[in-house]
């Protein structure tokens, strides 16, 4: 019979396949296993480092001591984004890996950009008083 000689390499080439189809990004596997608790968790550090870039930049800009007056940050951080370009896009591509593809955009676009003006203003009231 001819049917073991032709199994063999077929086993082999459907091994091959499967880890060749693998994901490479291990975090991305990790991900799948997380409870949403332990992605928000992982998620924190990256949202906070993008928030205090923001704050750093808004605080840092010459019209800032005008605005602070009036608490109305929306013009400073969106002038604020080139310079956070990197630590924004770090939270929102980590938030597609943890979230699915395309939820950081919308997690950026949504949630965060709702609060952020409130917590730049505490931020840059916190940098302030020290």
């Amino acid at each position: 019979m001819m049917i073991v000689p032709v199994v063999a390499p077929l086993l082999g080439l459907s091994l091959l396949t499967n880890v060749a189809m693998s994901p490479l990004d291990e975090s991305a596997n990790a991900a799948l296993h997380m409870s949403v608790q332990q992605k928000t968790a992982a998620m924190q550090p990256l949202v906070r480092s993008a928030t205090e870039c923001i704050a750093r930049t808004v605080a840092a800009d010459p019209r800032f001591a005008e605005q602070s007056k009036s608490n109305e940050f929306g013009e400073l951080i969106v002038d604020s984004m080139p310079s956070c370009v990197a630590q924004v896009r770090a939270m929102i591509d980590a938030y597609d890996r943890y979230f699915g593809e395309g939820s950081g955009e919308a997690f950026f676009m949504g949630p965060y950009l709702d609060v952020l003006p409130k917590a730049v203003g505490r931020m840059v009231g916190e940098q302030a008083a020290k």
